[in-house]
């Protein structure tokens, strides 16, 4: 899964793929973060994926950083994050800011 529009978010990578578990290759976690049943597998429908990708992009995962920046300002700039993503939600809906 892939945004088409900027997003600053600590779960999401510069090039807008998205880092969560329900849709990270089947089978063990070589890194052993993650355990089988939270990675993709036939039977997870499309509204699990959805629901799990809203509440990421609600309460990302600080440990999962795709975006370290991002992460970091989540952590340590909470007001300054909330800026940069207004921001950027305000440019993809061609709001002058």
């Amino acid at each position: 899964m892939q945004f088409t529009c900027e997003m600053f978010h600590p779960n999401i990578y510069p090039d807008g793929r998205v880092c969560i578990s329900i849709l990270h290759a089947p089978g063990d976690d070589p890194m052993g973060y993650e355990s089988s049943a939270e990675r993709w597998s036939p039977v997870q429908s499309v509204e699990k994926v959805l629901l799990s990708v809203i509440s990421m992009l609600a309460e990302p995962n600080e440990e999962s950083g795709a975006n370290v920046d991002a992460a970091k300002m989540w952590r340590e700039d909470r007001n300054q994050f909330y800026a940069i993503a207004d921001k950027l939600v305000c440019k993809s809906l061609n709001i002058p800011v």
